[in-house]
């Protein structure tokens, strides 16, 4: 439907202030286009200067796709970086007439474990996050992952940097820290990723720990080398998800028994189904 005067006025808003967050353009981890291809709108994006670039991207999927205009605005965490307040955004007929869902992330944690519903949206989520392509799939893999640490009641934190590296995310386990790392790529990681993550966790406190999930999983040599070693990571792979999700596995007593075995065995990837036959 087209933009009322309103709307037209919140684009605007979004786009002046969104705009020196992300790149539009060139092969990087964020930019504008890839955050419009994760979304599903892409085609929406047309390349040029960047500001009408990107007012016309917000604007034609208000427009024509309004359904897939809240996650464009989340992908990548655009607003939240915003550190001031949008009136438009938080005009009640405005807000009203954006398509809502039940967000996984913002659901409390249930008490007895994730509903039914929950788990058949993460199971869905995670099928969508397959049919990705390279690039917005390793966003959506990450988001995915904090859904499903939250609703497991893991206190999940995105992404963020420390000086000179990257750290996919954060979760609270058994009253310990782990770092994670998230994988989606077509090799199964080998002893160099292994020990890129471990030496990652190694840098950060004595007490922290990791999780290094790569929905391909791991080459038995670079396992069989790195079970030698002294380490504070556990490993995860997708037939591992799959099955924590559609056998209803509590995912912290999951974890709890990688880390146990881990510690008994000196190997870091011992499979679901070995754990809970």
């Amino acid at each position: 439907m087209p933009l009322n005067m309103k709307e037209a006025s919140a684009i605007s808003e979004i786009a002046d202030v969104t705009y020196s967050f992300l790149p539009g353009s060139g092969n990087l981890k964020t930019a504008f286009p890839l955050a419009a291809d994760q979304a599903g709108v892409g085609n929406f994006w047309q390349p040029g200067s960047k500001l009408p670039s990107l007012t016309h991207l917000l604007s034609q999927t208000l427009e024509h796709r309004r359904s897939r205009f809240c996650p464009l605005i989340l992908a990548n965490g655009l607003l939240l970086r915003v550190s001031f307040r949008i009136p438009e955004l938080s005009d009640l007929e405005f807000l009203d007439t954006l398509p809502r869902r039940e967000p996984i992330a913002r659901e409390p944690a249930a008490p007895n474990g994730p509903s039914q519903e929950a788990l058949a949206s993460l199971t869905l989520q995670l099928l969508e996050v397959s049919k990705l392509g390279p690039q917005p799939r390793g966003y959506a893999f990450e988001t995915f992952l904090r859904d499903l640490f939250h609703v497991y009641g893991l206190a999940p934190r995105a992404s963020f940097r420390n000086p000179g590296e990257q750290i996919d995310g954060s979760f609270m386990l058994d009253g310990e820290t782990y770092l994670l790392e998230a994988k989606w790529q077509n090799a199964a990681s080998a002893i160099g990723d292994l020990d890129r993550f471990a030496n990652k966790v190694n840098r950060q406190a004595k007490w922290a720990r990791g999780l290094l999930i790569n929905n391909t999983g791991f080459t038995p040599d670079g396992l069989a080398a790195f079970g030698k070693a002294s380490t504070s990571i556990i490993c995860m792979d997708g037939l591992d998800l799959h099955e924590t999700l559609s056998r209803r596995l509590a995912l912290g007593e999951v974890l709890s028994r990688k880390a146990r075995r881990a510690v008994e065995t000196g190997n870091p990837f011992v499979r679901v189904r070995d754990l809970f036959p």
